[in-house]
């Protein structure tokens, strides 16, 4: 342990003069450290007018290592990238235990990259990564992951022109560029769609596939039951990790990862836009809509004080929230690949859009899909949908 920490403070402080100036990489461990690596998006996205400020109080909470449960199955380290005392870029690399039982791949994670245009900072900032992992046994790396493939997974390569929706990521078009000028090659892609919700529904013969389910006698189409909320949301999150197991790069939720869900989505659960669909008396399959907190957040800067609590309040209480992001559904396994597992996704798609348009909303974001999941594509596809932004896990065998 005290040769690994003082190769991570040796590398951390190490003072690299490159072409443009001496850039100097620092782990963030102070409270005023970690404001920098909040705040550095401020600067890098000032021009750009579809990047959201995220809420300061959550992005503190999220990077905590004692209130973010991921930390109970992980370890992680956060650097700034300075020059002159200015901070330029951010990076995290990450190793998740659970992902490496499951996998069992020898694979860290790189995360939060942010740097301004130069492929010496990227370089200085990734190489700081690489080598935290391979010095904890890791062969490979991917990402970003922003922590977990359940957080916010993926760099965006496609679909700069529209804000990001809640819980999925921004970035500028240069970054792609700069990972792949160091090494690193495609490892997935994570697939957006947009719907119009101000649209037709469902188009026949998928409405057709859907009523044949709704009239079966053994299934039951229900919502979320408000007085049990916590336990419907468990139950959802039970059929997620079942749904989603034999997925790439899938990482189950924990006991404690549930709850926080549950705690963190209270405010933004609105029951009827939660669907369960029962069969024989068991939950099997489910659809679960949020909206935009995004669209809601926009212009406060990420400051919920003094006036954004009740301007976030008054939004989301009195639908002035026009826009939604479906980020959870799933369909248990033994019903996929079936005529009732592709019913069950269209009934939710078709929940999702009815119940947003006699609240007035406009749009949705499906969100993400596996580029290579051909099935659960042709199935939102079929319903209009269309894919509008692209997300890129990237890879890179560590030397």
């Amino acid at each position: 342990m005290i040769l690994e920490n003082a190769l991570v403070m040796k590398m951390d402080m190490a003072d690299q003069d490159l072409s443009n100036g001496i850039i100097r990489v620092k782990e963030v461990v102070t409270k005023s450290d970690v404001d920098h690596f909040i705040r550095l998006p401020w600067h890098l996205y000032v021009d750009d007018p579809n990047w959201v400020p995220p809420l300061l109080m959550e992005r503190r909470e999220h990077l905590h290592r004692k209130k973010n449960p991921f930390f109970e199955h992980a370890r992680a380290v956060y650097w700034l990238a300075y020059r002159d005392n200015r901070p330029v870029g951010r990076i995290t690399a990450q190793i998740d235990q659970i992902g490496l039982e499951k996998h069992q791949n020898a694979t860290g994670q790189f995360g939060f990259l942010e740097a301004e245009d130069d492929p010496d900072i990227f370089c200085t900032l990734l190489t700081t990564a690489e080598k935290w992992l391979h010095s904890h046994g890791m062969k490979h790396v991917q990402g970003p992951f922003s922590f977990s493939i359940n957080d916010e997974p993926g760099l965006l390569v496609e679909g700069f022109s529209k804000p990001p929706s809640l819980m999925m990521g921004h970035a500028l078009p240069y970054y792609g560029s700069r990972l792949e000028e160091f090494g690193y090659t495609k490892a997935k892609d994570l697939i957006a769609y947009d719907f119009s919700i101000v649209a037709d529904g469902l188009p026949t013969p998928s409405l057709r596939i859907a009523n044949r389910l709704k009239n079966h006698d053994r299934v039951i189409i229900r919502n979320l039951n408000k007085a049990r909320l916590s336990d419907d949301v468990r139950l959802i999150l039970d059929i997620f990790n079942d749904a989603w197991s034999d997925n790439w790069g899938f990482v189950p939720f924990t006991e404690s990862e549930k709850e926080k869900i549950i705690r963190d989505f209270k405010l933004l659960i609105e029951p009827d836009h939660v669907c369960i669909i029962e069969f024989e008396g068991r939950p099997v399959a489910f659809g679960l809509t949020l909206p935009n907190l995004n669209e809601a957040i926009a212009d406060l800067n990420g400051k919920l004080f003094p006036f954004g609590w009740a301007k976030l309040f008054y939004r989301l209480k009195f639908n002035k929230v026009k826009t939604v992001r479906l980020p959870l559904m799933g369909v248990r396994k033994e019903f996929q690949r079936s005529w009732m597992g592709a019913a069950m996704s269209f009934i939710i798609i078709e929940m999702v859009h009815n119940r947003n348009k006699e609240q007035g909303r406009i749009q949705g974001e499906l969100s993400w899909v596996l580029e290579d999941n051909i099935g659960v594509r042709r199935i939102i596809e079929s319903t209009g949908c269309e894919p509008y932004k692209i997300y890129r896990i990237y890879e890179k065998v560590l030397p």
